[in-house]
């Protein structure tokens, strides 16, 4: 899907935003981090590269006559055209999938990963990748490589089902290859992973600085998302190689990487990213569209904000109001947020869960809120669940609006909060609940905690600073002063008798 804007004119910069799963075509945090970028920044020219799933997404943002241009490529959506390459093409393309293939299985050969990504990249430019890759040869390639001596993966027995279920989620992975990528400006991916593909091949081909912005740390999320997937070893194996020396070779192209926090940067140099080419840059909101919430309300109130989604952990969250209302049945949990689609039953399974548990009369899921300011007022405390965050949008703002708040110690959480609020274990309700309790039952404390929040938020996360920061960055990646790359290695993830991952 394209969408123009005809209005251009002579600007300073010209960037292109790479996105998977976010902005424009879905709410959220990184899309209103993406927004407020935009429309932060009228003098520069953006361009909209968005990894989608299936491509029948509409676009859910009021995009300003300075985005141009924005390409939906769809990871789940229908076969892209093509023909599979004949002769010499066919015999250069198998070898370089051969050598693609081994870098993701065998430690001693990752060498290999970035050349042979590359001439992937050149196959599915020239529409061949894809329909290589739902031929037989890449079934053959892949069964000869994992099925070599010596190597780990050999050992899980790797069948004809794990080969085909392998290769079609590399299909589906490498899809944003075909895109063209942007020949000038700035490449700006705002996650890590496949988003980034059209930005390596820019840089590539056309010699286009990439700058890189993870919000969570998306290897990590990979690895806590397919530890329980209902994979085979051998697929989680070869995906997940994928996925690591992808994040190795982003890291190692990238320009420059701004975490949202510290916590993100510890990753990305335990990673192997250049020290010096990070550089910490928090999330900001406008403190006048968050203002004070005012009187909290009548009936003593938890409230969460977010998408209803497994890494929100809302089960934790259900678990430890129980164990508040066992001490406090005046208490209720408010949750507001929408269910994106494919997560109706996960948010069945937290219905579930506090009708079980016997609260389903004091937890109410409220769907999507006109205004998020209302979320924040509708608690005495707000609550923050994630088992995974960057630097949490809802946890400013909510800080910004006044309220003291009960997160759990992920990501930027601790950086963001200061002494403002409460800060729990993830994935324990006891602790959650005890510090609920600590203040439902303090109001003068909650009031100072909220205040104290609000004046943090302005003193050191507006939003003002975040689009001043990125202009900056932006200038500075265009007129070419920014450091230079350097070759970074990421450690494999160890690996379990059961075939489970760990980090």
């Amino acid at each position: 899907m394209h969408v123009h804007h005809a209005a251009r004119r002579a600007t300073a910069a010209r960037v292109t935003l790479l996105t998977e799963g976010t902005y424009p075509h879905s709410h959220g945090g990184v899309s209103v981090w993406c927004d407020q970028l935009v429309t932060g920044m009228p003098d520069i020219e953006f361009d909209v590269i968005a990894v989608t799933g299936t491509g029948r997404e509409s676009l859910v943002w009021d995009l300003p006559g300075h985005v141009r241009d924005v390409l939906s490529v769809p990871m789940w959506g229908p076969t892209p055209d093509g023909r599979p390459p004949r002769g010499r093409s066919r015999s250069r393309l198998a070898t370089a999938y051969e050598q693609f293939l081994t870098a993701l299985v065998d430690p001693g050969a990752e060498d290999g990963f970035a050349p042979a990504l590359h001439a992937l990249a050149h196959a599915a430019a020239a529409a061949e990748l894809s329909p290589f890759l739902r031929g037989d040869t890449a079934l053959r390639i892949l069964t000869a490589v994992w099925n070599r001596p010596g190597l780990a993966v050999r050992e899980a027995r790797p069948t004809l089902h794990d080969a085909l279920t392998a290769t079609a989620l590399l299909e589906h992975a490498l899809r944003p290859l075909a895109v063209p990528p942007p020949r000038d400006g700035v490449a700006h991916a705002v996650s890590g992973g496949v988003a980034v593909l059209p930005g390596l091949a820019a840089r590539e081909r056309y010699g286009v600085p990439l700058l890189l912005t993870e919000h969570g740390v998306y290897l990590r999320e990979r690895y806590l998302g397919y530890r329980t997937a209902a994979y085979r070893w051998p697929v989680k194996a070869v995906v997940l190689g994928f996925f690591r020396l992808l994040a190795q070779e982003s890291y190692r192209q990238a320009a420059l990487i701004t975490p949202g926090n510290r916590y993100n940067r510890l990753w990305e140099e335990q990673g192997g990213a250049d020290p010096t080419a990070i550089r910490t840059v928090y999330n900001g909101v406008d403190p006048a569209a968050f203002p004070p919430a005012g009187p909290e309300p009548e009936t003593p109130t938890l409230s969460w904000a977010g998408r209803v989604d497994p890494i929100k952990d809302l089960e934790t969250l259900i678990r430890a109001f129980a164990l508040v209302r066992a001490q406090r049945p005046d208490v209720r949990l408010r949750l507001f947020g929408g269910t994106p689609r494919g997560g109706e039953a996960y948010r069945e399974r937290c219905e579930a869960l506090a009708a079980e548990l016997g609260h389903a009369d004091a937890v109410t899921f409220e769907g999507r809120v006109d205004d998020i300011k209302d979320a924040y007022a509708a608690g005495s405390v707000v609550m923050l669940s994630s088992i995974s965050e960057g630097f949490p949008f809802t946890l400013i703002e909510a800080m910004s609006c006044g309220r003291a708040t009960v997160s759990t110690d992920v990501g930027g959480v601790r950086e963001a909060v200061g002494d403002t609020g409460l800060v729990v274990p993830p994935r324990d309700p006891a602790a959650m609940a005890a510090a609920a309790l600590e203040l439902l039952g303090d109001p003068g404390r909650r009031r100072a905690m909220g205040e104290a929040a609000r004046l943090r938020v302005i003193e050191q996360f507006t939003l003002r600073q975040t689009i001043d920061t990125f202009r900056g960055i932006y200038h500075e990646l265009a007129t070419g002063t920014a450091p230079t790359p350097t070759r970074v290695v990421l450690p494999a993830p160890a690996v379990t008798g059961t075939g489970s991952l760990t980090r």
